[in-house]
């Protein structure tokens, strides 16, 4: 029987819902093995496994659930559902889940992944909370503002911002564990994925303010080896999978320069530091209405910008389109500043 009283209650639908679904969901298995085992299946195993799974391993999971456990009584209860399913799920060390794991991840990842939603939906909070994923710098240098301007109409809302590296900002978006990302594009994302966008970024090359290049043309020497054009000095830069090393390698290809690498960072800012102490010239940006830091200035490159926008997919609910709404009207001010 279903307990009514209060929150208690909407825990045990939800577990009952979960459990038919996993049956439902698993049709595709021998009727006779289901009907076997889905008497001594266990959803909190199941829940458990999921987040093991998820976070690649039980240390990372117990760290990371919305509820605390310990690490023994994890492993303890995928022991037993192993136990009641026959099969091995995954491998200890180092972690890998076997194809028995995978299967079963995949089975029920659709309904433990929604349940912070579905969560928020019966407590009537799902109007009023905005999941946002962006790198740390769009977070720390372009949403408070925003931000700021969206608490000021909705003293309610309820914000959970997500620093993610961009590469993985699109999958936040298929997998629904997002709203929305803000990130820089060099292209039109591929579908289902939608952008909103904000501005356009040009690229740079940034060099000490009192270094006597002034253009482009000045920062190449000739390469005799390659009978072709080089940079005089080694770059400070990015990975090579991030937008603004792709616009720029596509940039120099098509000059026919090559140009050396001598250091990777992780962030745009670091780049600034590294450039003023003398490690080379940098690969950075210019965001409109932003100085740069002192003693540094930037070359302009004739390649095509990066577009900063907002990733999305499906119908956006009334919350998300007023971010989008503020965002624009935040970098239409910054266009102005120019």
């Amino acid at each position: 029987m279903l307990n009514k009283e209060g929150g208690r209650s909407k825990v045990n639908v939800l577990k009952v819902i979960i459990y038919f679904n996993v049956l439902i969901y698993s049709i595709d298995f021998p009727v006779g093995l289901w009907c076997d085992r889905a008497i001594i299946m266990n959803v909190h195993h199941l829940e458990l496994f999921y987040f093991v799974a998820k976070f690649e391993g039980i240390t990372n999971a117990v760290r990371k659930m919305p509820y605390g456990i310990q690490q023994p009584a994890v492993s303890g209860q995928l022991l037993q559902l192993e136990k009641n399913l026959g099969v091995k799920l995954f491998n200890r060390r180092p972690f890998t889940l076997t194809a028995a794991g995978e299967e079963l991840y995949d089975y029920v990842y659709p309904f433990f992944s929604k349940m912070p939603l579905v969560e928020s939906k019966l407590r009537g909070e799902e109007s009023n909370t905005l999941r946002i994923a962006a790198s740390a710098i769009v977070l720390k240098n372009h949403l408070p503002i925003v931000l700021g301007v969206m608490k000021k109409h909705n003293p309610d809302l309820k914000l959970h911002l997500s620093d993610v590296a961009p590469a993985a900002l699109g999958r936040l978006i298929q997998e629904e564990e997002v709203d929305l990302a803000v990130t820089a594009v060099a292209g039109p994302p591929e579908a289902p994925i939608k952008i909103e966008p904000l501005m356009e970024i040009p690229v740079v090359l940034l060099l000490p303010a009192d270094a006597p290049e002034q253009e482009f043309a000045d920062l190449l020497e000739d390469d005799d080896y390659l009978r072709g054009k080089r940079l005089k000095y080694p770059l400070v830069g990015m990975s090579e999978e991030q937008v603004i090393s792709k616009v720029f390698g596509k940039f120099m290809q098509q000059n026919s320069v090559e140009w050396e690498r001598v250091m990777q960072v992780g962030a745009l800012e670091v780049i600034h530091d590294y450039v003023l102490q003398g490690f080379g010239i940098g690969i950075g940006i210019q965001i409109p209405g932003r100085r740069l830091p002192e003693g540094l200035r930037a070359i302009p490159l004739e390649c095509p910008a990066m577009t900063l926008g907002v990733l999305y997919q499906g119908r956006l609910k009334p919350l998300a389109q007023e971010f989008i709404q503020h965002a624009r009207e935040a970098a239409e001010a910054l266009e102005r500043v120019k």
